[in-house]
């Protein structure tokens, strides 16, 4: 069986994306993160309701509430501690911050809200019938270190891109020209392939560099209705766009949950 190291996806837009794969090491050194989280949050409810609970003694039914209530915590903690913070966090929870991986789809995008709920509801079934058993042997047994909730949802770990690790040499020294244009169209997963682009154009043979600036600043035109005659250099308008876009409170809003990973 051959192990892969490297996601690789082709977008729409005939651009290559490549990710690194998280192996079972770090996956499980995140998993061990949130376990102990869990397991002091825990603690810290049934101390808090363990008082709470002495407060209410002199009343049955006060203790039957308490009783209920520290088990609907623990259930929730439980069950939702992993959807919650891959929803809000953009497929990392405080253990996968920690190791530096994250959760996103098979396509490349982010994991939906259904996609972070399918693979956690499957944890059940990977942590039998011990300690994440069925899980570890799903991993080993996989090329792209899935267990059985990432196949359910689609989903794949990869390790977090660093910002060190993609900086952008920019031609265009001012964001100035990002006034002028419509950037509150693009999504961020329209930056993801801009920013790729631009990221490893560099090592691209001249004419497929040329091609591609050219195919992505013809669809990012015609998207954000730029003025013809206007920006003609293809790779300078993809430039304007990223930095218009990055300092749009838009932006800031949807990467508010990756922008400290």
């Amino acid at each position: 069986m051959t192990r892969q190291q490297n996601l690789s996806i082709d977008t729409p837009e005939q651009i290559n994306l490549e990710y690194e794969l998280a192996g079972p090491g770090s996956r499980f050194m995140a998993l061990f993160v949130d376990l102990m989280i869990q397991l002091i949050a825990a603690v810290g409810i049934l101390i808090v309701m363990g008082l709470a609970g002495i407060a209410f003694h002199p009343f049955r039914s006060g203790r039957t509430w308490m009783l209920a209530l520290t088990l609907l915590l623990i259930f929730s903690l439980q069950w939702g501690y992993f959807a919650i913070f891959e929803i809000l966090w953009k497929g990392q929870t405080p253990g996968k911050r920690q190791a530096g991986i994250r959760v996103i789809n098979e396509s490349g995008r982010e994991a939906s809200v259904y996609e972070a709920v399918a693979r956690n509801l499957l944890r059940v079934v990977d942590a039998l019938p011990g300690p994440y058993a069925v899980g570890a042997i799903v991993m080993f047994l996989s090329p792209e270190n899935k267990r059985i909730g990432d196949y359910v949802a689609g989903t794949v770990v990869v390790h977090d891109r660093k910002s060190d690790d993609e900086a952008i040499f920019f031609n265009t020294s001012s964001d100035d020209e990002a006034e002028a244009i419509h950037c509150a169209v693009l999504s961020t997963d329209d930056l993801q392939i801009m920013e790729t682009f631009l990221h490893r154009r560099l090592d691209l043979p001249s004419e497929v560099r040329q091609k591609t600036a050219e195919r992505l600043a013809t669809h990012f035109r015609q998207k954000c209705k730029v003025p013809e005659g206007t920006h003609t250099d293809n790779e300078n308008l993809l430039e304007i766009l990223v930095r218009g876009f990055r300092r749009s409170g838009r932006f800031r809003i949807s990467s508010a949950g990756r922008s400290d990973s």
